[in-house]
């Protein structure tokens, strides 16, 4: 069986114009049995068509803020640095990708943007609209759990890795605000009630996390399983 190929949305440096990766994202594709292959910035049809019949999978990464006048709100005084191009470039990505029921996973900003192609919405920034006492910035480097979420049981998530409460890292500012239709929670913020991962009953396999398991998958088996089953989907 050939290995399936993965296209992962690139982060994007504005200042000096270049894509740049993780590793972590690609080494967690491959050591699932995938082979990653970084996607360029484009909303092309032509393009977008090319990738779907070319590739089985697709990882969005996290990164900078969406921009919220793509769910229909105007920007507060808290967002950070937005970058359009790979908002448009991932939108319609992820339409195509609901669309002809392609496997994605989301990460951190991947699974914002994820809600936000379903219909969904966003907490721009969480200090000033959803506080709670939970932290969400750790210290960085991010390589080690930071606080716990609580595992919704007989959500795949509590399948792949067999437990009510898992440890997590946590960089974002961000965060699901309304579920999109046709999403369920799989997670919830220890203490809180933030969606922390959801899945879409109705998909292949339509999956987000709002930590970061490219940091912690090789030392924490809990967080390889999510890369596994994203492959394993794509087969």
């Amino acid at each position: 069986m050939r290995k399936p190929m993965i296209g992962i949305t690139p982060l994007y440096d504005d200042r000096l114009m270049s894509y740049w990766m993780i590793p972590g994202y690609m080494k967690g594709i491959m050591a699932a049995g995938g082979i990653p292959v970084i996607l360029p910035l484009t909303n092309k049809p032509e393009d977008i068509e090319e990738m779907m019949e070319r590739l089985d999978g697709f990882l969005i990464t996290g990164g900078p803020d969406i921009d919220p006048r793509l769910y229909g709100e105007e920007v507060v005084i808290e967002s950070g640095i937005l970058t359009p191009n790979r908002d448009h470039t991932e939108m319609a990505v992820l339409k195509k990708a609901i669309e002809m029921n392609k496997p994605c996973l989301g990460i951190c900003r991947g699974m914002q943007i994820m809600n936000v192609a379903m219909g969904g919405t966003l907490y721009q920034d969480l200090a000033s609209q959803h506080p709670e006492d939970c932290d969400h910035t750790m210290p960085k480097p991010a390589i080690k759990p930071y606080h716990d979420v609580d595992i919704v049981e007989g959500t795949p998530l509590h399948q792949w890795i067999g437990k009510e409460v898992l440890g997590v890292n946590t960089l974002h500012h961000q965060a699901v605000k309304d579920l999109a239709e046709g999403l369920k929670v799989q997670a919830i913020s220890k203490g809180g009630d933030l969606v922390e991962s959801y899945w879409a009953p109705e998909k292949k396999f339509y999956c987000g996390v709002q930590w970061h398991p490219e940091f912690l998958f090789q030392k924490y088996p809990d967080h390889m399983t999510i890369f596994q089953a994203f492959v394993d989907a794509c087969k």
